[in-house]
């Protein structure tokens, strides 16, 4: 499996090459890391109530996600960032979660007050290797639990999000970097307007198909 998928991530990056080529007041409490309490919801009580105002957000990037600093195209991971400083990666993540449900969820104003619960599953951004020549797919996974509020009773199942989006590589990527549209201002709107359109639509947020190497990023 190993070599078939490394097979294919060379093929992908040279398809890629060669197309590049030619061509309120306790919703801020803070960031909640692994390891401390995480509301987990009981069975199905319903489909989710989309009046909803966001009361308090908890996100949680469990420690057994293991991180990549290695610079291939796709690291075989659940962690690959470079849009900060070499650091704690799982606090960067948890960080850049906070802040996109909070502006995805600050215009709400529904009528059941809840609590959100957030845990990462997966952060694939891209590599220095792949923002710098074929691009890619930032590729983000997360699970979505509500409590109401005042009672605590959980909301509906809890929700597997995947969110997806076309990674800048090369000259492109250069250009976003100069007008300030960095992988954490993408990736923090691609996240905000997720959990959006999970709070607010019925069928919740629809993620593009994106090809090939989006399907990679699930191996």
């Amino acid at each position: 499996m190993k070599y078939f998928r490394t097979g294919l991530l060379l093929a992908a990056a040279a398809l890629v090459s060669a197309c590049a080529q030619t061509g309120t007041t306790t919703r801020n409490a803070p960031f909640q890391e692994a390891g401390l309490p995480f509301a987990e919801a009981s069975a199905p009580v319903g489909a989710y109530n989309t009046d909803v105002r966001v009361e308090n957000i908890t996100v949680r990037v469990p420690r057994t996600l293991r991180v990549s600093e290695g610079n291939g195209y796709l690291p075989s991971t659940d962690i690959v960032w470079r849009g900060d400083p070499m650091g704690d990666r799982h606090a960067q993540i948890g960080a850049i979660f906070y802040d996109a449900m909070n502006k995805g969820t600050e215009p709400l104003n529904g009528a059941t007050p809840v609590f959100m619960d957030i845990e990462v599953t997966r952060f694939h951004a891209l590599t220095e290797r792949a923002r710098y020549t074929t691009g890619g797919v930032h590729n983000i996974n997360f699970i979505l639990s509500l409590r109401h509020a005042k009672t605590g009773a959980p909301l509906g199942e809890p929700r597997r999000v995947r969110a997806d989006i076309h990674a800048f590589g090369g000259r492109q990527a250069l250009e976003a970097e100069a007008r300030g549209e960095t992988q954490k201002v993408r990736i923090t709107n691609l996240l905000a307007e997720a959990i959006r359109q999970e709070l607010t639509t019925p069928s919740g947020f629809q993620n593009p198909k994106l090809g090939l190497i989006q399907a990679l990023n699930q191996l």
